[in-house]
């Protein structure tokens, strides 16, 4: 469903939020690049317990009207969406990502290298 293997970078203008489960939705009007039309972009996030848990998200972290750059994984089928990775709050430069497990144990690797 998302190729892994490339990460792209919109800039835009949440449009909205849903914070449901299974997985949190963020709508983002925005573009590739200067001089784009602006198009609706879909990601998709993990669910809110994981995000509230391991990655320090609330409902109100990310909100309708929030200027945004946009790290993703595109769908494979070239539809405007992908699983985020990482979202920054371009006024105030806080992020947020969706790696979760990278948050849950920040030193895995040094831990088990020792």
């Amino acid at each position: 469903m998302f190729d892994r293997d490339k990460v792209i970078t919109i800039t835009g203008v949440v449009k909205e939020v849903q914070w449901t489960n299974p997985h949190v939705g963020i709508f983002v009007t925005g573009t590739l690049k200067d001089g784009d039309t602006p198009a609706l972009w879909i990601m998709e996030v993990s669910s809110p317990g994981n995000l509230t848990r391991a990655g320090g998200w609330t409902r109100n972290s990310i909100k309708a009207g929030d200027k945004v750059s946009v790290d993703f994984y595109p769908l494979r089928n070239g539809n405007k969406g992908g699983y985020l990775k990482k979202i920054t709050l371009t006024d105030t430069g806080k992020f947020y990502t969706a790696d979760i497990r990278a948050q849950e144990s920040p030193n895995l690797e040094d831990r088990e290298q020792k």
